[in-house]
């Protein structure tokens, strides 16, 4: 597993879906998560701390798992089949780790409330995980120095992707500071 944060929420000016980017916490390798416009304003929210005067479903689902005296210890994303990502939310209940099957969306929700740490399995990396430049531009496989290994890529595999890549190439990075 592969400890990511959130680095921002945007809208593709495309087609003005959002997209959720996470940033791997040791690296510049980055995991855009397409996500409804619903789900991309429940994480907002939460992340920029502004006041609702009626609890969101994600509240609900907050305060539900802390009365029944469970709590959430973090979020995975842990698959990517067909252009779509799978997540678990793993909780602790009467000392008892579960996992619960849920939207990668409704699991960033719910950890920016519960603020837990979000990770990725290896594999999803691989597979939608972006690396970028100085300059904020995709790096391709096999140029630069930060590419590492991994196995070659289908054309097939590559078209699904393409949406993804038309978003992190139409990213405005300017004044992105590194931390």
């Amino acid at each position: 597993m592969v400890e990511l944060t959130i680095e921002s929420i945007r809208v593709s000016l495309m087609n003005y879906q959002r997209v959720v980017i996470l940033k791997e916490k040791e690296t510049d390798r980055y995991l855009p998560i397409w996500i409804g416009p619903a789900e991309a304003d429940a994480i907002a929210v939460r992340l920029q701390d502004v006041a609702v005067a009626r609890p969101l479903t994600h509240d609900l689902l907050r305060t539900l798992i802390d009365s029944l005296g469970a709590t959430v210890s973090h979020i995975l994303v842990s698959d990517l089949e067909n252009d779509t990502f799978f997540a678990r939310i793993a909780l602790t209940v009467d000392g008892k780790d579960i996992e619960i099957d849920s939207r990668p969306s409704d699991a960033i929700a719910l950890a920016v409330r519960a603020q837990v740490p979000i990770y990725a399995n290896e594999a999803v990396l691989e597979k939608a995980g972006v690396r970028l430049d100085q300059e904020g531009q995709p790096l391709e496989k096999g140029v630069g120095p930060e590419i590492e290994p991994t196995s070659e890529a289908k054309a097939d595999e590559l078209k699904k992707l393409s949406p993804f890549r038309d978003v992190i190439e139409g990213l405005d990075m300017e004044g992105f500071e590194k931390k």
